[in-house]
């Protein structure tokens, strides 16, 4: 086997880690941070808000899972979803700050 294919299976198999691990962990966290956010800024009383946005969340992580796998470059999916994760997860501090419920 030549070099040049050793190194492009090396490149592959962190390219899968990458997404791998942006899929599950990081996903959660970042589904975690949505789901917060998605329950302060739902209508009703506290308990229905949960209900549902933890019902969605289903969908998110799904969603997120999906496109781990479906990007072009791991970079820009890690990229994104750290982005994505610290605007939740700002917007949900700064609503728990100004009274938002709990």
């Amino acid at each position: 086997m030549s070099r040049a294919v050793q190194n492009l299976r090396a490149a592959r198999g962190r390219d899968i880690a990458a997404r791998a691990l942006a899929a599950v962990p990081l996903n959660y966290a970042v589904t975690s941070a949505l789901t917060m956010l998605i329950a302060r800024l739902l209508p009703g009383d506290a308990a229905q808000a949960s209900i549902a946005a933890t019902t969605l969340s289903f969908a998110i992580f799904a969603g997120i899972a999906m496109t781990a796998f479906a990007v072009r470059s791991a970079l820009r999916l890690w990229i994104g979803l750290v982005a994505a994760g610290l605007v939740a997860g700002t917007a949900d501090w700064l609503l728990i700050a100004v009274g938002g419920r709990l």
